[in-house]
């Protein structure tokens, strides 16, 4: 009977599914976090009788089929790079990208990973760097002597230090953006990759055309929606428990017609 692994196709699916969701639950509170949605699609179908195919010697054609399902299976798990909402909190070196771009980060091999994450600290070299101490690019040095640091929506980094009435720039901040924001690899620790997918990344000035502006001492929250994904739990509960039932059914016909004498 196909319905046997029809259902159970169903079920991975589902299963699958609620991976994902778990997984945006889990990261409501993930800075810069962008929530995933699972995609599915049909499976190939067996063709019993073909549409449009004669169905005599007089040339008439059969207007509908018989095409059986085989059941469904994962297309793709799609990352929504919706924006998420700003924070206030205050700090200095917390950036919110308000609109598109990702901060260019130098990992430990010298290549470049992508976040929105844009929780820096000051490594003890005087470097912005992310709380995982990786470079943020360009490379920008604070003074030991800066009393403040300012960083304005366009990214340009200026410092106060004692004996001086006016502030001092001493770096400016970048952002990239790519064609389809969607096919960067997910890395962990917030970060992206490019890929062929993405697209190769296009850097620019914040606030430009195209770019997102910056909010020095804001952070922007995930992008999850608690009563979305609930409801999209619920969702794919119930449609894992009627493919189990459409198992279970078909089981029990097999055993109805093992019993015929």
């Amino acid at each position: 009977m196909r319905s046997l692994s029809i259902g159970s196709t169903g079920m991975l699916a589902q299963q699958l599914n609620v991976e994902v969701i778990s997984n945006n639950i889990a990261n409501m509170t993930t800075t810069g976090f962008k929530r995933q949605r699972a995609e599915f699609q049909d499976l190939l179908y067996q063709n019993l009788r073909r549409s449009g195919s004669q169905s005599s010697d007089t040339g008439t054609v059969v207007p509908a089929g018989i095409q059986i399902g085989v059941g469904v299976r994962t297309a793709a798990v799609y990352r929504i790079f919706e924006q998420g909402n700003l924070e206030m909190t205050d700090n200095s070196l917390d950036l919110a990208i308000n609109g598109r771009g990702f901060f260019q980060i130098t990992l430990p091999d010298g290549s470049t990973a992508y976040t929105r994450a844009g929780t820096f600290a000051v490594s003890s070299a005087g470097q912005i760097v992310t709380q995982d101490g990786y470079t943020l690019q360009p490379g920008i040095t604070i003074p030991q002597n800066a009393t403040a640091i300012s960083i304005n929506p366009t990214g340009e980094v200026s410092v106060k230090v004692p004996g001086s009435v006016t502030e001092s720039v001493v770096g400016q901040i970048n952002l990239a953006i790519f064609f389809n924001d969607a096919g960067l690899e997910s890395q962990g620790d917030n970060l992206f990759l490019e890929t062929a997918a993405s697209g190769t990344p296009t850097t620019g000035t914040p606030g430009s055309q195209g770019f997102g502006g910056l909010r020095q001492g804001y952070l922007e929250t995930s992008n999850v929606n608690p009563v979305q994904e609930i409801t999209n739990l619920i969702k794919a509960q119930r449609a894992y428990e009627m493919n189990s039932r459409v198992i279970s059914t078909s089981d029990e016909m097999m055993a109805q017609t093992s019993q015929l004498r």
